[in-house]
């Protein structure tokens, strides 16, 4: 795969995870989503409805005055989390996009609050949003964006945790996290895989 040349063989897709509805757009397990509405805000752009059941925007990521970069499709589903995959295989379809040109943004249990790691393939560790796309696309071969959200404190459930919304401490640091998030995407596009996780993986002096 050829880094920053997504138009050789098909636009990239950044998908960022979450559920619909007002009730759950300030959850932990919305992050995903909040991602893309970064990478919008960036671009200029607002998401629309999209008939893959999404909401959905065409834009040039991470491009410079007089070079615009490469063509991407931000979107975030409109069905419930654990039935991602259908949106996003659709969205996949509709645009010619290749799975190697698949991006994911999810939140992760695994890896502490705040921190971003980029990953290609793997398992989906019990994520219902990456499960329900690894189902739909029949594959597991794909980039995520995993925005750390830590586990739960004591012996509070995982399913309720990312259900919660970020607490008033976590809201502060948010938005450094979704710009971290937004820059990670950016450089995936533009850099490749290794090379990006080379930059966004680096202890931070």
């Amino acid at each position: 795969m050829s880094a920053g040349d997504g138009s050789a063989t098909g636009p990239w897709l950044v998908a960022g995870l979450g559920n619909p509805g007002a009730k759950y757009a300030g959850n932990r397990h919305n992050v995903g989503a909040m991602v893309v509405e970064e990478l919008a805000r960036r671009s200029g752009t607002s998401l629309r409805a999209h008939k893959a059941g999404a909401i959905a925007a065409q834009v040039r990521l991470g491009g410079l005055p007089g070079n615009p970069g490469p063509a991407a499709i931000l979107a975030v589903p409109t069905a419930y989390m654990n039935v991602s995959g259908g949106p996003v295989k659709a969205l996949m379809s509709f645009f010619s996009v290749p799975t190697q040109q698949l991006i994911v943004i999810h939140d992760e249990l695994d890896i502490d609050a705040g921190v971003v790691r980029l990953k290609r393939d793997g398992g989906e560790g019990g994520h219902n949003g990456l499960r329900s796309i690894s189902g739909a696309l029949g594959t597991k071969d794909y980039h995520r964006v995993r925005v750390g959200i830590g586990r739960p404190p004591g012996r509070m459930d995982p399913a309720d945790y990312v259900l919660r919304d970020f607490s008033p401490v976590e809201r502060k640091e948010l938005p450094f996290v979704l710009s971290a998030a937004a820059d990670a995407v950016e450089l995936l596009v533009l850099r490749g895989l290794v090379d990006a996780q080379q930059q966004v993986h680096a202890p931070r002096g």
